[in-house]
């Protein structure tokens, strides 16, 4: 799944309404929000990157493209598509490799129950 640009939250006020009525869970590298919107037609998902994540844009660029391809592999098995979804990178993402955000960021999604756990994978 290839996320189009049409999935992209564009809007401060999103950012915000999520915050405040969405849920979070914070770990080590990334904060997942989310909030279910069923008037949308697919998921809609945004990524900030501060300095505090990475002091040089080339490395918060790195971040956004690693979120991205973490949302394009995992979203297809959500339950509900129909949300809303903010990964912000926390302090020391940048040092961080794609393993180490990969498992933080599923592990978050699991907590939101974004992911279900299957059947044949390990606990």
């Amino acid at each position: 799944m290839r996320l189009p640009r049409t999935c992209s939250i564009n809007h401060r006020a999103v950012f915000a309404r999520v915050k405040n009525s969405g849920q979070s869970k914070a770990g080590r590298f990334v904060i997942l929000s989310t909030l279910p919107d069923l008037e949308l037609p697919t998921i809609r998902t945004g990524f900030i990157t501060t300095k505090r994540a990475a002091k040089k844009a080339h490395d918060r660029v790195l971040l956004r493209r690693r979120f991205r391809s973490l949302v394009q592999k995992y979203a297809p098995d959500f339950p509900e598509i129909r949300r809303y979804l903010v990964t912000i990178a926390r302090q020391g993402a940048a040092t961080a490799t794609f393993a180490e955000l990969e498992a933080d960021w599923v592990k978050q999604a699991r907590r939101l129950g974004l992911l279900v756990p299957r059947p044949d994978s390990k606990p």
